[in-house]
């Protein structure tokens, strides 16, 4: 890979970043709730939020072309975590609407200014290992979306939670710049767990919603299936004084179903396979991973002050952010999230189970805790 100096990452003019900022994260609360989600959180103990890391390694590549879109709730959060980024770079969704919406109006957005231009979309949600492989990644991605493809990067199994989509990759594409891409076959969206057991053995790719695609292009896939979609975007691109009065129209639609399902069917699909570490941090069993055990308490995560956990013989994870001391004693697997108004206890085995705590305290009427 080209660099400028021995670090800095040569930047790829026609790439303008989209960062969708959106989720409530359920699966871990009480850390992770709707008025403050997962995204705005330092999750791994590096003093930066998964929205300020996801712009750290983006940004060099696309230097002032870094688009972000969140919803009302959070853009006063957002403009405090990115307090350089142009005011007109922060794109506010009235409501939620799923990501085909949020990245299709930064499409419009985009293409206003140049419909040839490249947008690479990213959660602002997710860990990346090995930087540099990443942002080289995203290169094979640009010259495969500069040939009118779409052009997703592939994470290799294991594989994530069986709720993420799987493409099935085909023949290599022969294209300058992109010595990697393939050819997609058949892109399956939320596969069931046995399902995705067998995709596993046969060699499928876990999608982890990056998308790179040429704005136009884009625009165009998604008016083959939602044309009223299409025409209320780029409304709302021309006029944003009109978005709160147009928004409410629009259909609640991921981008797989949009787009990537029927755009795979018709031969539009590209793949990178991607050769960096990647997690979605989708619970607390994923979050124990990607932190380091205590090196004076084996088997031990802690997420948080450490002076204020106290642990024999237990093994875990201990979020420690209530400002009071956490004792653990004898439990294998523990879970402990401690805040200072919900406190959560469980096992690495029912992490998968906290979103439904969330569903239960909203039927209870403690909305104020979600």
């Amino acid at each position: 890979m080209s660099t400028r100096g021995d670090d800095e990452p040569e930047e790829v003019p026609d790439l303008t970043v989209v960062i969708p900022a959106g989720g409530a994260g359920t699966r871990l609360w009480p850390l992770s709730r709707q008025s403050s989600p997962k995204f705005l959180h330092d999750l791994t103990g590096t003093g930066r939020s998964l929205l300020q890391s996801t712009v750290d390694r983006l940004a060099p590549l696309a230097p002032d072309r870094v688009l972000v879109v969140t919803g009302a709730r959070h853009a006063d959060a957002v403009r405090q975590q990115l307090p350089d980024l142009p005011p007109e770079h922060l794109l506010v969704e009235p409501s939620p609407r799923d990501s085909m919406p949020a990245i299709g109006l930064a499409a419009a957005v985009l293409e206003r200014r140049d419909p040839g231009a490249v947008l690479g979309s990213f959660a602002a949600d997710h860990v990346i290992g090995d930087v540099a492989a990443f942002q080289e990644s995203v290169r094979e991605a640009v010259a495969a979306a500069r040939r009118g493809s779409l052009v997703t990067l592939g994470i290799t199994p294991p594989p994530p939670p069986p709720a993420s989509a799987t493409s099935r990759w085909g023949e290599p594409l022969s294209m300058p710049g992109a010595r990697s891409v393939r050819h997609v076959e058949a892109f399956v969206e939320k596969p069931d767990a046995a399902r995705a057991a067998e995709y596993v053995q046969g060699g499928y790719l876990w999608n982890a919603g990056m998308f790179v695609v040429q704005a136009g292009v884009l625009l165009s896939l998604l008016a083959e299936g939602h044309p009223d979609m299409v025409r209320t975007l780029r409304q709302i691109a021309a006029d944003p004084g009109q978005t709160a009065a147009l928004w409410p129209s629009l259909t609640t639609i991921s981008i797989d179903h949009a787009v990537a399902e029927p755009a795979a069917a018709a031969g539009r699909v590209a793949v990178v396979p991607a050769r960096f570490p990647w997690d979605d941090v989708g619970d607390f069993a994923s979050l124990a991973s990607l932190l380091q055990e205590e090196s004076d308490d084996p088997g031990l995560r802690v997420l948080g002050r450490r002076e204020l956990v106290v642990n024999e013989g237990s093994t875990g994870i201990v979020a420690a952010h209530g400002g009071r001391t956490v004792v653990t004693l004898g439990i294998d697997d523990v879970v402990v999230v401690d805040t200072p108004d919900a406190l959560l206890v469980t096992t690495r085995a029912h992490c998968q189970d906290v979103k439904t705590v969330v569903a239960t305290l909203q039927r209870i009427g403690r909305e104020d805790l979600t």
